[in-house]
């Protein structure tokens, strides 16, 4: 389509005579779907039909078409019901951490609709991973003996005093 459109003549006839040459060269002839049917949608929008049934091909998930706030609150709720699969009381304070993170950046410069996003409450978050741990194991078991040789795990000790603090208190 390089040639301009003639001075007299109107857009809908011009464009109707580059359809009837392109056909008489066949070039809509084995087109993909020749012959079939334009899938009916209902009353819904064609628009948001042609978009919905795009999304489902490539596979995008519906999540990621939300506004930020409401990504924000499902990625909160699913953080209440995935809690428990988390290794450690450190992990789950990381993750909300992280969460409030990106809810008080969105806070600060919103972007979209105007939804509150509250933040996620990180004592509660803990209490209920615990909840979840104490229901995993039965109390009834002791913890297997630890071999000595092995070094601890870090989230089991306290944390260490560096040996200059220590240091420092001994000269006192």
């Amino acid at each position: 389509m390089t040639e301009r459109k003639p001075l007299g003549m109107t857009f809908t006839s011009w464009i109707d005579q580059q359809v009837q040459e392109a056909a008489e060269r066949g070039a809509f002839d084995d087109l993909p779907g020749s012959g079939k049917p334009i899938p009916n949608h209902g009353d819904e929008d064609a628009a948001m039909a042609w978009i919905r049934e795009k999304v489902r091909k490539e596979g995008i998930p519906a999540e990621h078409l939300l506004p930020t706030p409401l990504k924000l609150r499902k990625e909160s709720a699913q953080l209440a019901d995935t809690v428990q699969d988390l290794r450690s009381e450190a992990a789950v304070r990381s993750a909300v951490a992280d969460l409030n993170e990106r809810i008080m950046k969105w806070r600060r410069i919103p972007i979209g609709p105007p939804i509150f996003v509250p933040l996620v409450d990180e004592d509660a978050m803990v209490a209920r991973w615990r909840e979840g741990q104490a229901t995993a194991a039965p109390p009834d078991e002791a913890p297997e003996p630890r071999d000595r040789s092995e070094p601890a795990e870090r989230a089991d000790r306290p944390a260490a005093v560096r040996w200059w603090r220590r240091r420092g208190r001994d000269r006192r």
